[in-house]
């Protein structure tokens, strides 16, 4: 398991999404990105995971008190599967896209066949 602070580790979430294109970032609205620790005990080897409704599934009625859509990204599995701070940064990077493209209705299969899964 990697050591990282948490500190050091919301600094490589807040890098990746600094590195989306200007294009995707002007895109996205009404998401908050968070770093938790873990994630739920059924799940315990999720790196992340995009909470809300895609753009592709929203209609007319979806602004009429929505809350924020939100992208988690869980620390703890990401240190334990790495083994070094570059591989760490390399993945919060992977997840970080893997997550905003579900927030944009891409699904697993065409992530996986982009090479982002």
């Amino acid at each position: 398991m990697v050591e990282m602070s948490s500190e050091d580790f919301e600094d490589a979430v807040s890098d990746a999404l600094d590195q989306l294109p200007q294009e995707v970032i002007d895109r996205i609205d009404n998401v908050v990105v968070l770093v938790e620790d873990e994630p739920p005990a059924e799940t315990t080897d999720l790196l992340g995971i995009y909470d809300g409704i895609p753009l592709t599934e929203r209609d007319f009625m979806w602004a009429a008190g929505a809350l924020p859509d939100r992208i988690v990204i869980y620390r703890n599995p990401t240190l334990r599967m790495c083994e070094s701070r570059d591989e760490v940064v390399k993945e919060v990077l992977v997840t970080v896209v893997h997550e905003v493209a579900h927030y944009f209705g891409i699904d697993d299969d065409r992530l996986h066949e982009l090479g982002w899964s």
